[in-house]
């Protein structure tokens, strides 16, 4: 069995990724690391992806990294590290960079590196019981994996800080109330509600749903006058889109729009 299953639905465009590693409760290593990279990274060109949907198999998201291999030999934990972040830093590139949204089904422990890769995706539906934490401090390491990214742009910088430096776990509810996740559902119901959630994501417009993602993460570098611009390119970009032309049309003829994706 692989360390990351893969599988396009060709009728919706949805992939499902499933990280595969459960008797560690999927912790990162590097070989993890690199099936990540080979899974994730080819969607960046594949016209066919409509919507992403994010997951662990077991008992668990992803319970962080694993620091096994850095106890093997800690004179070499530098080594190890650059050749861990070499497969993961594209992985969360990408998912940035793709027009299709990236839903994150998380359960059991999200923790460290699991935590970030979490945040790097748009939505989050948790199951009831799902942990979240950090946990670097408890092992005296820095945040990786886009995490001083990530976090105080969901949480804010003061929470983010809180959360950090206090090395606090949050339930599913308070992660709900805190912003972290979009939706709390009985574990039972995780994977239906996530594949619901895709499935309307996937009949929207793709190119236009990447347009958002790109201006939402520049939007704190810009000031006022350059993100008007950058909307203006992209609102520019969209009207050459056959799904600008589907949308305005039904709209005008009081219709429901059929996107195409494209």
């Amino acid at each position: 069995m692989s360390l990351v299953e893969s599988q396009l639905e060709p009728s919706t465009g949805i992939v499902t990724i499933t990280m595969n590693r459960p008797e560690v409760l999927n912790a990162i290593d590097v070989p993890l690391a690199q099936a990540m990279n080979a899974a994730i990274v080819p969607l960046r060109g594949d016209a066919r992806v409509r919507c992403v949907i994010l997951r662990g198999a077991g008992r668990a998201f992803v319970a962080g990294g694993d620091l096994s291999r850095f106890a093997d030999d800690f004179d070499k934990a530098a080594d190890v590290a650059d050749e861990l972040l070499d497969a993961l830093h594209p992985v969360a590139e990408t998912l940035r960079a793709i027009d299709a949204p990236v839903v994150a089904a998380v359960h059991g422990a999200v923790a460290g590196a699991g935590l970030s890769l979490m945040c790097s995706c748009d939505l989050v539906v948790a199951a009831t019981g799902t942990r979240f934490l950090m946990a670097y401090d408890r092992v005296g390491a820095a945040p990786d994996f886009g995490g001083t990214y990530f976090l105080p742009r969901v949480l804010g910088m003061r929470r983010a800080a809180q959360f950090l430096f206090l090395s606090e776990t949050l339930d599913a509810e308070a992660a709900l109330q805190a912003g972290l996740v979009n939706q709390v559902v009985a574990p039972d119901q995780l994977a239906a509600t996530a594949e619901a959630l895709a499935r309307k994501i996937a009949n929207g417009p793709t190119r236009a749903f990447g347009q958002y993602k790109r201006l939402a993460d520049r939007a704190f570098e810009r000031d006022l006058h350059d993100q008007l611009e950058a909307e203006r390119a992209a609102f520019k970009a969209a009207t050459k889109t056959e799904d600008f032309r589907e949308g305005a049309s039904a709209f005008l003829a009081k219709r429901p729009a059929t996107f195409s994706g494209r």
